[in-house]
């Protein structure tokens, strides 16, 4: 199971925690949608900010979040290949 949840309304004006928990859920802009796994803490962000967004159920999962490497890693790694290529 997952939850679509729309971000219907403005948060201008709204205190600094609900401004943060809109954030936690990865909303930025006004519209924008999100598909997240359906969880306690999923569902307690979102009855914090009930009145600014709007959630569904929907079948079926969630997209798995990619995790990505840090700059100064990805970097390294660039640099790693960059030597390899200039010595062959």
């Amino acid at each position: 199971m997952a939850l679509k949840i729309k971000l219907t309304k403005s948060f201008a004006g709204a205190s600094a925690d609900q401004r943060a928990t809109i954030a936690g859920l990865g909303l930025k802009k006004f519209g924008e949608e999100r598909l997240l796994k359906d969880t306690p803490a999923v569902r307690g962000m979102v009855f914090k900010v009930k009145h600014l967004v709007s959630s569904e159920v929907v079948s079926g999962e969630a997209p798995a979040r990619q995790r990505r490497k840090p700059r100064k890693i990805v970097a390294r790694d660039r640099a790693r290949a960059k030597r390899e290529g200039q010595r062959a």
